[in-house]
């Protein structure tokens, strides 16, 4: 199924594009032909113009925008690590984060009627998801149980946000800070046993700390670290957040989810909303089912491409893929990563045990000098 906002006229003025997004951007093009520049006053009035993020530059009033994003499925491993996206979105009305106009992903899910045959290909996507245990970044990290003192209590997930991206600059309204979010979930929840988990681009040292969050233990039972987030999400009992994709990835697991800003899976009557998006709820007539959430945002709505290692060869056009080829790739590319981390391990063990080895071998010749 071919939605229009998947098409592109031949040839694309691109801005604001880092050199490395640059190369992986021609792999989601098909016989386009694309012009880098950082000079709006360059571009002719009318021309359609690819813009990475949300602001369009005030010259660029007159053009037809795309914005351009990651999407949901991504990698495995951050973008701040400069791990190779697999999916994209090409957004031409808005992008799925910013809540203040309505993107393409929105206009899907009021507009357009979902077959019974793209329903059930969306059920089984999600449930491969939940297989296959992925999530956006499909970062490795130890599993994690219930505590034992957390029994007969909610257990209730506040997962951490970089409060200067985008996200929480568009999408959080009285709440946007992750400090905020947990007295505002302490408050409300009095009894329950509250994690804490920090946003993984925070904890990797690439991304600054929000406002004040080293008081977050003040506000919690439990601060998590490099732990599997989705063990996490499927042994929790709530997730409440501002706008983290962790909430959508809970919502795939049929957990409760708790929204205190207005994210793009928020408003369709899925989520328990403390701010409410009036233009989801008023375009709706019923409440969207989860099958075509998904539909909208993980089959519609994204471009995916393969993986490759030649990014000198980024013009190939054979790249372009579906969702359930991408979730194949990205577990297979998670099992790699941990082959490859446990034969780091091993390395380790066994340069120390030879090293432990040496260092007795000196202790005991200076032993037998001093005898």
């Amino acid at each position: 199924m071919k939605i229009e906002h998947a098409s592109f006229p031949t040839f694309l003025y691109v801005m604001n594009f880092s050199p490395w997004r640059r190369c992986i951007l021609k792999r989601f093009l098909k016989g386009v032909e694309t012009h880098f520049t950082k000079d709006p006053s360059k571009v002719p009035h009318g021309s359609t113009v690819l813009v990475w993020g949300h602001k369009t530059p005030k010259k660029l009033t007159s053009c037809n925008i795309i914005h351009v994003e990651d999407g949901f499925l991504r990698s495995v491993g951050l973008g701040a690590h400069f791990a190779p996206p697999l999916s994209w979105v090409f957004d031409h009305r808005g992008i799925y984060y910013d809540p203040s106009t309505p993107s393409d992903l929105e206009f899907l899910l009021l507009n357009t009627p979902l077959s019974m045959e793209i329903l059930e290909r969306a059920a089984i996507l999600r449930q491969n998801i939940i297989d296959l245990k992925l999530s956006k970044y499909n970062m490795t990290g130890k599993l994690w149980q219930r505590p034992s003192n957390s029994k007969n209590k909610t257990i209730i997930l506040v997962p951490g946000q970089v409060e200067s991206d985008a996200s929480i600059t568009c999408g959080a309204v009285d709440i946007k800070t992750n400090l905020d979010l947990l007295r505002a979930v302490r408050s409300q929840n009095p009894k329950a046993y509250i994690i804490y988990k920090p946003h993984p681009d925070v904890v990797a040292g690439v991304r600054s700390k929000g406002k004040n969050e080293n008081l977050a233990v003040d506000y919690c039972d439990e601060v998590i670290l490099n732990i599997d987030s989705i063990s996490m999400i499927e042994q929790v009992d709530e997730i409440h957040t501002i706008t983290s994709l962790m909430g959508f990835e809970a919502l795939l697991r049929h957990k409760k989810v708790t929204c205190y800003g207005q994210p793009f899976y928020a408003g369709w009557g899925l989520t328990h909303d403390v701010v409410a998006i009036k233009r989801r709820e008023k375009g709706r007539s019923k409440p969207l089912s989860l099958d075509h959430l998904v539909a909208g945002a993980l089959i519609l709505y994204p471009s995916y491409v393969r993986p490759h290692m030649d990014f000198e060869d980024c013009s190939n056009t054979d790249a372009c893929t579906t969702p359930e080829i991408v979730l194949d790739i990205l577990a297979k590319q998670r099992e790699n990563l941990l082959g490859k981390k446990e034969n780091v391990r091993k390395i380790r063990h066994i340069i120390l045990k030879y090293v432990l080895q040496i260092m007795r071998f000196f202790g005991l010749k200076k032993e037998q000098k001093r005898d």
